[in-house]
């Protein structure tokens, strides 16, 4: 076994035992995958203020994500076919950040579905993640279902309208159900621990859907429906909408825009997330850094400002909050971790990610996350 100590080893590992078609679907982006890679190269240019003879005693990662405690101000990302990454995927994820202090955030496409989490987790408080699809009808049966399960707050996807092309979800034929030639086959041989797991659980479908829409009873008949479905005639009304049909709180993902931050803020939502969904919607858009700052100027003092794409350490967590984040997601960070050990691979990437959050904030001369702004970061960067 390696010696793991950050979250890169995990994304080796996770390459090496989770089979291609899905290891892929989680490290990849739309097109040229240049905003991809931004996301994640242009935390490298921010440059943190090194600070010395401060008492860096009794330090503290602790903080608040609309209104709930939280160890630090990370979440964890809704990712679909997570439990393609490993069986019971979202699951063991959902425990691993409630034992962290966490919060877990579920896809409407997931593997698992919200009373799978729910009742795995004992039904500790998760967040849910919908889209704006066709049948409304559904949707609303899915915000009531998300409802009973005690989530505490609702993340609605803006970025997915239409879908940006992925091109190695085409070449590795990953659909629903995933296309089983023969190199697949092959690869999926190769990934024994992944195989025996898969065959352990039951939980191989979308169980957010199947079952649960008329007409979708099984997987092969999932692909028509969702292909219908994503929204494209999404508008500030249907936000307006959802708000009103959840009540509770609400986090729109998706903003990248300072004029969209506006409206979203005349929406009634609680928090915004600076999204280019990881770069596997607009490629050639700016990374969630960069525009981070655009829209904490626009609306921060209006509400609550996350951010996600490109989180691979604690020191980008403690960047993003100089920058004016109240909350980091982490997506493919988590996986990666998944992927490689499972329930306790998502805690190691947390341990990894919460030391270097730790240590580089007492580097830079703070005790507390909440005092963290951008004087810790050099002029210029």
């Amino acid at each position: 076994m390696p010696v793991i100590t950050n979250i890169e080893d995990l994304r080796v590992l996770a390459k090496q035992r989770v089979p291609r078609m899905f290891y892929d679907y989680v490290d990849s982006g739309s097109w040229t995958e240049g905003t991809y890679r931004a996301n994640e190269a242009d935390f490298q240019t921010i440059k943190l203020r090194q600070r010395v003879a401060i008492n860096m005693d009794h330090r503290s990662t602790a903080s608040t994500l609309v209104g709930q405690p939280v160890a630090m101000p990370v979440a964890l990302a809704p990712v679909g076919l997570t439990g393609m990454q490993h069986a019971d995927g979202e699951i063991l994820a959902a425990r691993a950040a409630k034992n962290f202090g966490v919060p877990f955030t579920l896809s409407t496409m997931s593997i698992c579905s919200i009373e799978d989490v729910a009742a795995g987790t004992d039904q500790h408080p998760f967040w849910f993640q919908v889209y704006v699809i066709r049948d409304r009808d559904f949707m609303a049966r899915l915000i009531e279902r998300a409802r009973a399960a005690h989530c505490s707050a609702l993340v609605l996807t803006l970025d997915l309208q239409i879908m940006g092309q992925r091109h190695k979800d085409l070449k590795n034929g990953l659909s629903a159900p995933p296309k089983l030639t023969l190199p697949n086959i092959l690869n999926m041989m190769t990934r024994p621990r992944w195989a025996l797991g898969m065959l352990g659980t039951h939980r191989r479908g979308f169980g957010n859907v199947v079952g649960h829409v008329k007409g979708v009873d099984d997987m092969s008949s999932l692909t028509q429906w969702s292909a219908q479905q994503f929204d494209p005639t999404l508008n500030w009304n249907d936000v307006e909408w959802i708000k009103k049909l959840w009540g509770g709180k609400l986090i729109l993902k998706g903003i990248q825009d300072p004029e969209d931050a506006r409206l979203a803020v005349s929406a009634g939502a609680d928090a915004v997330i600076v999204s280019n969904h990881g770069g596997r919607q607009l490629d050639g858009a700016q990374s969630s850094i960069r525009a981070l700052p655009h829209v904490v100027a626009a609306v921060g003092k209006d509400i609550e400002v996350h951010m996600d794409g490109g989180v691979r350490s604690g020191q980008d967590v403690l960047k993003a909050r100089a920058l004016g984040a109240r909350g980091v997601y982490i997506g493919r960070a988590y996986t990666y971790g998944l992927g490689a050990l499972g329930e306790a691979g998502v805690t190691q990437a947390l341990q990894i990610i919460h030391k270097e959050l730790d240590l580089s904030m007492a580097f830079c001369g703070r005790t507390d996350i909440d005092t963290v702004d951008t004087s810790i970061l050099l002029p210029g960067t």
